[in-house]
């Protein structure tokens, strides 16, 4: 069975229509790369967890805060490397400072083979995007979220 993972497309709406927030991913190997990097805030679904439990906890670690609802299923997504993603739109309730964000860590050993363990943070930034700007942004996998997002827009 496919891993799962489960996260927030979180989206606020201004003048120009509306804009989605997308997280940097940290550590070194992704320390330069941009366009096409980023991601929606999202983690492992934990064995007999709910995937929108899951998506809240995680969405919380990568951000620092917690993200209310309500919440409406966007839909299961294939990435490339075979785990399904789970999305849920969420509008932001709350004025989300992107500069401000409070993520968990994880340690690594780097330089690789130096035999040091080092700390980096999970995400490293975040930011809000147009949903063209946010096409070019994302990963490839998770580019058919903002699709569904627009239709699921249009249709309420």
């Amino acid at each position: 069975m496919a891993k799962r993972s489960a996260g927030l497309l979180i989206y606020r709406r201004d003048d120009g229509g509306f804009r989605v927030l997308l997280v940097h991913p940290g550590g070194p190997f992704w320390a330069k790369k941009d366009d096409g990097a980023w991601s929606i805030p999202k983690g492992l679904v934990d064995e007999n967890e709910d995937e929108l439990t899951a998506a809240q906890r995680e969405t919380e670690e990568e951000l620092g805060f917690k993200v209310d609802g309500p919440f409406a299923r966007l839909g299961d997504y294939r990435q490339p490397g075979g785990k399904i993603v789970v999305a849920w739109s969420v509008e932001a309730r709350i004025d989300i400072d992107v500069t401000a964000i409070r993520s968990n860590t994880f340690s690594m050993e780097w330089p690789p083979r130096s035999g040091s363990m080092k700390e980096f943070p999970e995400v490293d930034r975040a930011g809000w995007f147009t949903l063209p700007e946010a096409e070019v942004k994302i990963l490839k996998g998770q580019r058919p979220m903002l699709s569904d997002l627009a239709r699921q827009q249009d249709a309420e």
